[in-house]
């Protein structure tokens, strides 16, 4: 029984170390997709080019599974060292701070109350209100066009208003613009409560205009289809200052709320009221044992 040099063994453990072994690159998978593309396009054109397609797909079969039957075709290719230098241009790694009673951190550590959301919402609506009826009397002299055509949202009547019936007031337009107005509003403050703590350094910025400009460019392509009267009607420019002053104000409310912090450490089992009190407690006392 011969043996391998201790030599040869170490040069092919050397060259194995710096090159492996790959699939060789092939055609026939190319050759396999033009004949099923010919063969499928030949129901629509002529029975000619489906007898092509299908060859082709019957060659490309078979010389794909020449390249792994009886003998898969590899080639050697060789590894290339790469040197990988981290660097970073920050000189302090910033730490969160984790109470004795935390394994891990959780995000957001604070949060504001519902409450916080709905003053918000209040109070970034009055702003909003306030350029809107603005922007009517600057340009057609009445409060009551902004109005109107925000009720045309919900309300089919106020889609039958001429122009001239635009500024002239309509108390169930007014009453449902009000309260369409309302209900948006608390809504959008809620979710400015619940997002702003996110974004403790900076809020009035994804408040104030991040927010603002994802909702109006989302309403400038959708407006055509919810309220063509008001898409035919709005000053983009006076939209766009409503909205960030709506997302000013409410940021400001928000984050002059007090919070509280966030429950992090308490199951979803325990906060849904399914696991029964001391339940804890006394999985931590067997532990202790």
């Amino acid at each position: 029984m011969s043996t391998r040099p201790a030599t040869e063994e170490l040069t092919e453990s050397r060259r194995a170390s710096r090159e492996i072994e790959v699939p060789a690159p092939t055609t026939w998978p190319f050759i396999l997709a033009l004949g099923a593309g010919l063969l499928f396009a030949g129901l629509v054109t002529s029975t000619s080019v489906s007898c092509l397609g299908a060859l082709l797909s019957l060659a490309g079969c078979v010389g794909w599974f020449r390249e792994v039957f009886p003998r898969e075709h590899e080639e050697v290719v060789p590894i290339l060292p790469e040197d990988i230098r981290l660097a970073t241009l920050r000189r302090v790694v910033d730490r969160l701070p984790i109470l004795p009673d935390q394994v891990r951190v959780w995000l957001p550590v604070r949060t504001y109350p519902i409450s916080a959301g709905v003053k918000g919402g209040l109070a970034g609506s009055v702003a909003m209100a306030i350029l809107a009826c603005g922007y009517g009397v600057l340009k057609v002299g009445s409060i009551w066009y902004p109005i109107n055509l925000l009720a045309a949202v919900a309300y089919r009547e106020s889609l039958r208003l001429v122009p001239a019936q635009l500024n002239s007031f309509h108390a169930d337009a007014f009453a449902i613009a009000f309260v369409l107005h309302g209900i948006v509003s608390i809504f959008v403050g809620l979710l400015y409560g619940a997002m702003l703590p996110m974004f403790p350094r900076r809020p009035i910025l994804l408040g104030g205009f991040i927010a603002p400009a994802l909702w109006s460019g989302l309403l400038y392509t959708m407006l055509g289809l919810l309220n063509p009267l008001l898409a035919s009607h709005i000053d983009w420019f006076w939209f766009m200052a409503s909205q960030v002053a709506f997302g000013i104000v409410a940021g400001l409310v928000v984050v002059r709320q007090p919070s509280f912090p966030t429950r992090e450490n308490v199951s979803f089992a325990i906060r849904a009221g399914i696991e029964a009190p001391g339940t804890m407690a006394s999985r931590e006392n067997g532990e202790n044992r």
